[in-house]
């Protein structure tokens, strides 16, 4: 099947191993039979963005100019449509959407995983995702919208959580599935929902987690899925 011909510009990097594992899950679902039927892509790894989690802890460096000057620059080198993998980017994403500033249309991660768990797990979920995404309350308030709701771990869980995060940047993927692994088992004590990950380097620990496939609920996956829709329909 072949793509309706728009480019993707996907603003990556935050972090490295996230953004590849959402450019395999692109090329996994695309209902392509040969490299002509896939979309075209643009990728701008901008590792250099601060880091979003620490600027909302209030220690470290702005983002924002940086996420805006990505976007913008995937504009300029030909993209239609725009894709970020990164969870905690989508607080600054959501102003420039309300300042009008975003360049080009966003396939939104947050509402893509939300649209997900509705179909998935109508009754709520276990939402598992970085400090600075937790305390923006942005996945809340999108889901609050569609009348969705989640499951939300203690304090500690939520530092054990963006502590696993880390560990995938680090690139010690085994690692976070074990830790990963231990907390879910203590959510599913409370109660037998699926996980989500919302940040996109949890989908790569859960990964690693030997859980059932099916009791994860991969936000990198739901971006995926939404980036082929927009991408093979018709314009």
């Amino acid at each position: 099947m072949q793509s309706n011909g728009q480019t993707l510009g996907v603003l990556g990097g935050m972090g490295p191993a996230a953004t590849a594992e959402f450019l395999r899950l692109l090329a996994q679902k695309a209902p392509a039979g040969c490299d002509q039927e896939h979309p075209r892509v643009i990728v701008y790894s901008h590792t250099i963005t601060p880091d979003r989690t620490t600027f909302l802890l209030g220690k470290g460096p702005d983002p924002e100019p940086y996420l805006l000057d990505g976007l913008r620059t995937l504009k300029v080198w030909g993209a239609d449509i725009l894709a970020v993998t990164c969870n905690t980017a989508h607080h600054f994403i959501d102003k420039f959407i309300d300042a009008g500033t975003l360049p080009a249309p966003i396939v939104h991660i947050i509402d893509e995983t939300i649209r997900e768990c509705r179909n998935r797990s109508p009754r709520g979920a276990w939402l598992t995702a970085t400090l600075g995404t937790m305390n923006t309350g942005i996945y809340q308030r999108h889901a609050a919208a569609s009348g969705y709701g989640f499951r939300i771990p203690d304090k500690e869980m939520q530092a054990e959580i963006h502590a696993i995060t880390d560990m995938v940047k680090a690139g010690k993927n085994e690692e976070a599935g074990v830790r990963y692994r231990d907390v879910i088992e203590r959510l599913w004590q409370i109660e037998k929902l699926p996980v989500v990950g919302a940040c996109t380097e949890l989908p790569v620990a859960y990964n690693n987690t030997g859980l059932p496939e099916e009791m994860g609920i991969s936000s990198l996956e739901a971006l995926a899925d939404g980036c082929i829709r927009e991408l093979y329909k018709p314009l």
